[in-house]
């Protein structure tokens, strides 16, 4: 196909639009400015500061120093004071169990004087010497229907010799109306029951529970006491006696 003389073609132009860079260069410019303003900043304030250093510096030391001594007289303040409760502690303590020592010693030398009082009016220069005997015996009621009996045995014939036995004793009085004798089993609530024993060189208080039957009232109480040197049989009147030790 051929073109025709005489038509021109048209050509296509590329045209390059050259583009404003001046507001890229002020702002390049101001953000040197800026820059340049905070360098000569940190210039001047370390300018002004630094003769400061040394002396700031060294006043911080000091206070490290001034701490750590607070520090360390801290430490030594509350070892001493867990040392001084540790021996408040020890001492109150110490304290406490001389008081209980010597309350126990009083009572003891309490108890050693009544001792020493009744022996002395059991060998006294008017007594008779006497071979093994009920010295007394008394009953005391008890919570849960219980009697408590405190018998004191005692013996002066043979001075320095140790009596060894055992010791049962039964109540004689009156039950529903009529005379009765409840024996030692019967005092125990059980069959056999043991008797019981007995060592001492010169007296021995023996203590026991008992359980009295409904509806007897008791009169007289016979004690056996069985001895290496034979039996010895006793009757005493029956002796009531109230919490407090009085008759």
């Amino acid at each position: 196909m051929s073109r025709s003389r005489g038509t021109t073609t048209p050509r296509l132009m590329v045209v390059q639009q050259r583009q404003d860079r001046r507001p890229l260069v002020w702002t390049a410019a101001v953000a040197a400015l800026w820059a340049a303003s905070l360098g000569a900043i940190w210039a001047w304030a370390t300018w002004r500061a630094a003769p400061q250093l040394p002396q700031l510096s060294d006043e911080l030391d000091s206070v490290r120093g001034e701490l750590r001594q607070w520090h360390r007289q801290a430490e030594s303040l509350k070892q001493r004071e867990a040392t001084l409760e540790r021996s408040d502690q020890i001492s109150r303590n110490a304290n406490l169990q001389m008081q209980n020592a010597l309350a126990a010693r009083e009572q003891e030398i309490a108890s050693l004087r009544a001792n020493v009082a009744f022996y002395e009016r059991l060998v006294g220069a008017t007594s008779q010497p006497k071979g093994l005997n009920v010295y007394s015996a008394a009953f005391t009621p008890e919570t849960g229907g219980t009697w408590r009996y405190q018998m004191v045995l005692t013996q002066s014939l043979n001075r320095g010799a140790v009596s060894n036995g055992k010791l049962q004793f039964v109540l004689e009085g009156v039950r529903h109306g009529k005379l009765a004798t409840i024996g030692w089993d019967e005092l125990h609530q059980r069959a056999a029951a043991p008797p019981q024993n007995y060592s001492f060189r010169y007296f021995q208080q023996v203590d026991g529970s008992v359980m009295l039957p409904a509806g007897f009232t008791p009169q007289r109480v016979r004690v056996s006491l069985h001895g290496d040197s034979g039996t010895v049989e006793q009757t005493l009147g029956w002796k009531r006696t109230n919490v407090t030790g009085e008759t």
